[in-house]
């Protein structure tokens, strides 16, 4: 009998703890996650899309659905194309965001994109018509990025497109340029898992910017060695984006998912 009340209590007690548990996690119901947008993230240069992964995680807690696409880092015009298709294919509004070169390739992929709600820049480029990656930003007045010849190498490749050149950070330099804050051995993880971006999308030149007519959003990476964080200030000032700063190396997404995911709520909400 003792056993069989002990047994009893410990049965309830669970109970009790499972409805504790349910009664403290952020639900929402039915028709009100329904109504949320999704969210598109697009990585930039030398990453993928695990990249995001902390910041998916965060947001799919809070009942956002989320896509984490695969840029391709081809070509500007092809990328840009090819999330234009990503977002063309979901229902519903999308909050639309990019890291690093990703902000180039999203300020041209909703140029023509209605249900894209509004765009969050990442520790990203925020171009201008006719501005590329490569050259948005002139080095003699934002002079802090360490992407150069010293940190980068060039390796020709070939495939059924024909033949190109591929940009790497050196792994020798990978963390002090891309994740200074991050452990050691992640970014070494990181530096040797890193995605070949191609000549081809860095001087791709960007037609008309959509954060001209699609409410705006700028995460400034102030510890940035890959961005300068002045320049990083200077396109999101000229984009009249809602800006906030956080100190954290290019890497910010990986390094401090939590705020990332608070500018991309905070955009969410206000374009509701």
């Amino acid at each position: 009998m003792l056993r069989r009340s002990t047994a009893l209590r410990a049965a309830a007690l669970a109970v009790g703890l499972a409805s504790v548990t349910l009664s403290t996690t952020p639900a929402l119901a039915g028709e009100e996650a329904r109504k949320l947008p999704t969210v598109v993230l697009v990585h930039g240069a030398f990453a993928d899309a695990s990249s995001w992964n902390g910041v998916v995680s965060r947001l799919q807690e809070r009942g956002y659905p989320v896509i984490a696409a695969a840029n391709p880092l081809r070509s500007l015009s092809g990328d840009a194309e090819y999330i234009a298709s990503v977002v063309k294919n979901v229902e519903g509004g999308v909050i639309l965001v990019g890291h690093s070169y990703g902000g180039t390739v999203i300020t041209n992929a909703a140029r023509n994109a209605p249900n894209v709600k509004a765009l969050v820049y990442v520790a990203a480029y925020l171009p201008e018509e006719g501005e590329s990656t490569q050259t948005a930003l002139d080095p003699a007045k934002f002079p802090g990025s360490l992407l150069g010849p010293a940190t980068l190498d060039q390796r020709p490749y070939r495939d059924t497109a024909g033949e190109g050149v591929d940009l790497f950070i050196k792994q020798a330099s990978f963390r002090e340029v891309f994740a200074a804050d991050l452990p050691v051995a992640q970014s070494r993880v990181m530096g040797a898992t890193q995605r070949p971006f191609a000549v081809a999308a860095y001087t791709g030149v960007s037609a008309a910017p959509a954060w001209k007519t699609v409410p705006s959003w700028a995460l400034v990476a102030t510890q940035d060695r890959a961005i300068d964080p002045d320049g990083q200030r200077w396109m999101a000032a000229r984009a009249k984006a809602h800006t906030v700063e956080v100190k954290s190396s290019h890497a910010v997404s990986v390094s401090h998912p939590g705020a990332v995911t608070d500018v991309i709520v905070a955009a969410a909400r206000r374009t509701r």
